[in-house]
């Protein structure tokens, strides 16, 4: 509101006119929207209702229809008309269900008291929409719909979109969760990883679209690092690349052999010949860090996964060697799920230690976690390691949990591969 006054008895408010279109209208009109410009959107959802919270005011009505995208591609939240402040009583009182049920929290469905995580739980919903082109839920009536949000889970987003990664996948789940006290305890938590993920999708597709790229440079430092120079100095990148291609005249063979194949057949034999190696997607790997921050461990997991012994992911550097929590550790998700009978971890690093656990659901940013099958015992991992699971039932995700350092600083996985019997 800029400003407020009467004319000739009138009251009327004076608001800031947005040239564009609402957020619901876009997705209407692409349905699905490029991941990172999702999560961009989101960032600066969350942000907008952070300056809310702060002042201790609810908007209780977080919608697409409520969020207006201007002619520079910018998300702006308006229409807090049901919003309230937490010191009004009429907040809290018992009874009352306001906002849209198809972004409406459980708690504000069964007429209970609302605060900020309330909007958050309805930003995770947003951010599902924008993702998959659709609401989570539908039903007969609105009643029915506010029922599925308080008793069911929001359906699989990365089934939906297989391209969304498991770490925006677990923001939306943690964001979206039934209880409060499960969900992110502000927005700050919330764009913390929201931001962490906007430099993760980022960096995955080499590129951002427009409406993210200024968002892109609102990132703090341990963010912005995880995006890929080429995008974050792009002009330079453009310059370096013209005289790299006018200095050498076989350029494009050059650039042939730096080429990234991903991953398919492994570079090493399998231990044995009943075994084959297990087919993974060039993005289907994410490190682990449910004790700690950044959430995601460390950029870049697809080193471990790639078939290339000369690349390696790393954990973060930790002080004296010592972890400090319970463990870390990376995951690959071997989409649609198989029964993996041993693992093979390649290292540079010898001397730490880690265990093998598996869970068809999508991994939570919670540890211990009972959907966690542990599929071997600790082992000291040697150059090679040779890991048999114990278990022959079907998994989806299969996670290294790293317990120890073995005294080091720092852990390097150059390969992880999983096999099966043929």
């Amino acid at each position: 509101m800029i400003d407020a006054d009467e004319d000739e008895g009138r009251p009327y408010i004076v608001l800031e006119y947005v040239e564009g279109e609402t957020l619901k209208e876009r997705i209407r009109r692409h349905g699905q929207l490029p991941v990172a410009e999702a999560v961009a959107y989101a960032i600066e959802i969350a942000r907008a209702l952070g300056v809310a919270h702060a002042r201790h005011i609810v908007h209780r009505d977080v919608k697409p229809q409520n969020v207006l995208i201007d002619e520079e591609g910018s998300a702006k939240v308006t229409d807090f008309g049901i919003a309230r402040t937490l010191e009004e009583e009429g907040l809290t009182a018992a009874g009352r269900v306001l906002g849209t049920t198809d972004y409406v929290s459980p708690e504000q469905a069964l007429g209970q008291p609302v605060t900020g995580q309330s909007d958050l739980y309805s930003v995770g919903v947003v951010l599902y929409e924008m993702l998959t082109g659709e609401v989570p839920f539908h039903g007969e009536n609105q009643v029915a719909v506010a029922m599925k949000h308080v008793r069911e889970m929001l359906p699989d987003v990365q089934s939906k979109r297989p391209e969304v990664s498991a770490a925006l996948a677990a923001v939306i789940d943690t964001a979206t969760a039934k209880r409060p006290e499960d969900r992110y305890g502000n927005d700050a938590e919330l764009i913390a990883d929201l931001e962490d993920v906007l430099a993760l999708e980022t960096s995955r597709a080499g590129s951002a679209p427009g409406e993210a790229t200024s968002v892109l440079r609102t990132l703090p430092p341990r963010a912005r690092r995880r995006v890929p120079f080429s995008i974050r100095h792009r002009p330079v990148t453009l310059l370096l690349a013209v005289i790299v291609l006018a200095a050498v005249g076989g350029g494009t063979a050059w650039l042939a052999t730096r080429a990234h194949h991903g991953t398919g057949r492994p570079a090493q034999a399998p231990p044995s010949r009943q075994l084959s190696a297990v087919s993974l997607c060039q993005s289907c790997a994410e490190g682990f860090n449910p004790l700690g921050d950044p959430k995601n461990e460390h950029p870049n997991p697809g080193l471990a996964i790639d078939n290339q012994l000369g690349t390696a992911w790393t954990t973060q550097r930790y002080t004296g060697g010592n972890l400090g929590k319970a463990g870390t550790g990376i995951y690959l998700d071997a989409s649609p799920g198989t029964t993996v009978r041993e693992v093979v971890i390649h290292t540079s690093t010898p001397g730490w230690t880690a265990a093998v656990y598996a869970r068809n659901d999508r991994p939570p940013l919670t540890w211990p976690d009972s959907g966690w099958a542990q599929l071997s015992s600790p082992k000291v991992v040697s150059s090679k390691q040779d890991i048999r699971l114990t278990s022959a039932a079907r998994y989806r995700y299969y996670l290294v949990w790293i317990t120890s350092l073995g005294g080091r600083p720092q852990v390097s996985i150059n390969e992880i591969t999983l096999y099966k019997y043929k």
